[in-house]
C-alpha cells in the first residue's frame, strides 16, 4: 500500500471516528495522518513522504515559472515585425527510464510554450522535441536537463 492511498484511508477513518463528514474535516484528519506517516517513516529509513510531496510541490512551482518564461519568451518573439525563428527538432538525451517519469518529462515540455514533444527513441534513451527557435539547443536541452528532468528524479525515485 502506498504512503498516498494509507494517508487517504487515515483520513477517511478519521471522519468516520470523529462523525463529522465535511471537507474540512477530512482535511485535518489527512494533514494529521500525512504527518503521522512522515514521523515513520523517517525513523524506518524510508523515503520520506513529506519530503516527497514537497520535491512534487518544487516540481510544480518550477512547472509554472517556466510556463511563464516561455510564454513571455514566445509572445516577445511572435511580436517583433521581423520573425526571426530557427525552428527545429533536436534529440534529448533521457536520463530518466521509468514510463512514467518519460511521460511526465514529455508532456511538461509540450505544455510549455514554444516546445513540443514528438517521439521517443524505441530504445527510450532520447527524447526529440520541437522547439520555435533552435538557435541555441545545447542551451535548451541543458535547461530540461537541469530543470525538469532533475526534479522529476528527486521527486519520484
Amino acid at each position: 500500500m502506498t504512503a498516498f492511498t494509507m494517508n487517504v484511508l487515515f483520513a477517511v477513518i478519521w471522519v468516520a471516528v470523529s462523525g463529522s463528514a465535511t471537507f474540512l474535516n477530512f482535511l485535518f484528519g489527512f494533514l494529521v495522518s500525512a504527518f503521522a506517516i512522515g514521523l515513520i517513516r523517517e525513523q524506518a529509513q524510508g523515503v520520506s513522504y513529506l519530503g516527497r510531496i514537497g520535491r512534487i510541490l518544487s516540481l510544480t512551482v518550477l512547472f509554472f515559472k517556466e510556463l511563464a518564461l516561455s510564454a513571455w519568451k514566445v509572445a516577445v518573439l511572435v511580436t517583433r515585425p521581423k520573425l526571426d525563428v530557427k525552428p527545429g527538432i533536436f534529440a534529448f538525451p533521457l536520463t530518466v527510464d521509468r514510463d512514467f517519469e518519460i511521460t511526465l518529462l514529455a508532456n511538461l515540455i509540450t505544455l510549455t510554450p514554444g516546445t513540443l514533444s514528438v517521439d521517443v527513441s524505441e530504445d527510450r534513451t532520447l527524447l526529440y522535441v520541437h522547439a520555435i527557435d533552435c538557435s541555441d539547443v545545447e542551451g535548451t536541452k541543458r535547461d530540461i536537463a537541469e530543470g525538469f528532468e532533475r526534479k522529476i528524479m528527486e521527486a519520484f525515485r
